[in-house]
């Protein structure tokens, strides 16, 4: 795309486990995957880190830039050998304005990298466990995908949830309280439908 729309930009080769841009460095340009696989990570305190995203081909990263961040805020390697194409700040927000096509293209590529980073931190949020316990309540509730946004969950003691998802009492309410305070879980009067289930929760098993 970059090179068909004529956008000037320089392919830099990395090796394997290479830092591309590192936290904290001055923001100068957006990048995008040409070749390989790309990791960001964030370091933490006490000097954990965490991943952010894993990246392939044709993924854009650095577009903060073009909202004004001064800094990276993540550091970014890569994984493969890979090539990466690199456009200035000026230039790229030059094209932007120029180039329908590249303005599309780009805008579908940040919302895949929002899908992306949105899945993972699904999947790294909740464990094996919670993902056990929102199974069954999904399946209690007859939750699908195409209709509406929240079921009715049918009468059932905790001490049955427990049993039914193999952990203890004490588990089952802990998560049960996550998922409502995340939203997943709505509790109304009995009147109007009592514990209900939100769809949403499809995300967490999803992640399996």
């Amino acid at each position: 795309m970059l090179d068909s729309l004529d956008v000037e930009h320089a392919s830099v080769r990395f090796a394997p486990e290479e830092t591309i841009f590192a936290q904290g460095d001055r923001c100068t340009a957006v990048m995008c995957v040409e070749r390989g696989r790309v990791q960001l990570t964030v370091t933490l305190g006490q000097g954990r880190s965490a991943v952010v995203a894993d990246l392939s081909a044709g993924a854009i990263f650095g577009e903060a830039v073009l909202a004004g961040q001064r800094r990276r805020t993540s550091t970014a390697r890569a994984l493969t050998n890979s090539r990466i194409a690199i456009v200035k700040t000026a230039e790229m927000r030059r094209k932007l304005h120029e180039e329908w096509a590249l303005a599309d293209w780009f805008r579908s590529q940040v919302l895949a990298n929002h899908v992306r980073v949105e899945a993972d931190l699904v999947h790294n949020t909740f464990n094996h466990g919670e993902r056990r316990l929102a199974r069954v309540l999904l399946l209690l509730a007859q939750v699908d995908d195409h209709q509406a946004a929240a079921y009715t969950l049918p009468r059932v003691s905790r001490d049955l949830l427990a049993e039914i998802s193999g952990m203890t009492r004490s588990k089952v309410d802990l998560f049960m309280n996550k998922f409502r305070k995340l939203g997943f879980l709505i509790r109304n009067s009995e009147r109007n439908g009592g514990l209900q289930v939100h769809r949403s929760m499809l995300s967490v098993v999803l992640q399996d």
